[in-house]
């Protein structure tokens, strides 16, 4: 399966493999199996996350058209903008953020902290609109722009969840099976976050074409199951195709969106415990909006469950987006405090 991703130009953008991690006093705390932690926060480029991954397979595909500029989206927060920031900044290419106000909110923090700040530091360009009809007025704009200048544009998708950016979960499958496999083990399950769905039908991609049919728990943060399954199914569809091989069944992926609360980028009461129970039995920090949500998906679905083989959980990152929401952070991990200690 390597050899197939071999013949795919990509770019060099993370120490791999990231970490697998014990996380010994979570698992005593939760009562049920073992839980191990993928630390894919820890991809290093742009302060880390899933999205770099993507990124090596987007943007080396990208270099090799001859690219010089990057366009992509997302909301104001955006990890994937962070992440596509920095790598261009890396890589020598301009990057064009194009940032929609999906989220409620307003205050300082979030319109200037957290991602926005790094995004700032790594010389993206940010262009922040109110809804879709203004974002795709934006993208008109900036493409009409490039094509003046003469620029070639390489345009990324929302989360840079496409076939090829799909390939970097196929690779991340493999890994995380050669660390299992050194253990010993193999996991009951992986527990991830999904909203643009490329990481999840990645890691359905790769364990099949490993013969691993590991069962995948994807915690659906922005949008319902029905319609996050409907989207990974379409990216893996693409991504089989485009290596030519089958493509496989979703039927041992469980979309769920009981954890989605609100809608994207609202947390509740539980994400805030479940980001404080993890951060006081690892010192791993979880955000608000991906990896918290996932890691009360995660919470629900081991406390008590008794032994058996290891849970993965997947940490997609974030940690920087905490910082957005530093004007409710405060008080909700102090009420969470009262009911996780």
């Amino acid at each position: 399966m390597r050899a197939g991703l071999g013949s795919f130009p990509r770019a060099q953008l993370a120490p791999l493999p990231t970490p697998l991690e014990d996380c010994p006093r979570l698992t005593e705390h939760l009562g049920g199996p073992r839980i191990l932690i993928k630390r894919d926060d820890a991809t290093l480029a742009g302060a880390g996350g899933n999205k770099v991954r993507k990124l090596e397979y987007l943007l080396g595909k990208a270099q090799a058209d001859g690219a010089d500029t990057v366009i992509t989206f997302g909301a104001v927060q955006t990890n994937h903008g962070r992440q596509t920031s920095a790598a261009c900044a890396r890589l020598g290419l301009r990057c064009q953020l194009v940032l929609t106000e999906l989220v409620p909110r307003s205050d300082d923090a979030y319109l200037r902290s957290g991602n926005m700040l790094l995004d700032n530091i790594f010389g993206a360009e940010l262009h922040v609109c109110s809804g879709e009809s203004e974002t795709a007025e934006t993208f008109q704009r900036l493409m009409a722009e490039a094509e003046k200048e003469a620029r070639n544009v390489a345009v990324l998708p929302l989360g840079g969840s496409d076939a090829v950016g799909v390939l970097g979960y196929v690779n991340a499958a493999a890994e995380l099976t050669g660390q299992l496999a050194e253990r010993g083990t193999t996991a009951s399950k992986i527990v991830t976050p999904c909203s643009s769905g490329g990481t999840v039908a990645g890691l359905v991609l790769g364990t099949a074409l490993l013969g691993r049919d590991v069962p995948i728990h994807a915690a659906c943060v922005s949008h319902t199951a029905s319609e996050t399954e409907q989207t990974v199914a379409k990216l893996l569809a693409d991504a089989a195709d485009m290596l030519g091989v089958h493509t496989p069944s979703l039927d041992r992926v469980r979309f769920d969106d009981s954890v989605l609360g609100a809608g994207y980028g609202i947390p509740d009461e539980r994400v805030w415990r479940a980001i404080r129970l993890v951060g006081t039995t690892t010192g791993i920090p979880l955000d608000p909006v991906y990896s918290g949500k996932a890691a009360a998906l995660l919470i629900d679905t081991v406390s008590g469950n008794g032994d058996g083989d290891p849970v993965v959980f997947l940490h997609t990152g974030g940690m920087p987006g905490l910082f957005g929401y530093a004007a409710d952070a405060p008080a909700e991990l102090a009420a969470a405090a009262k009911t996780t200690s």
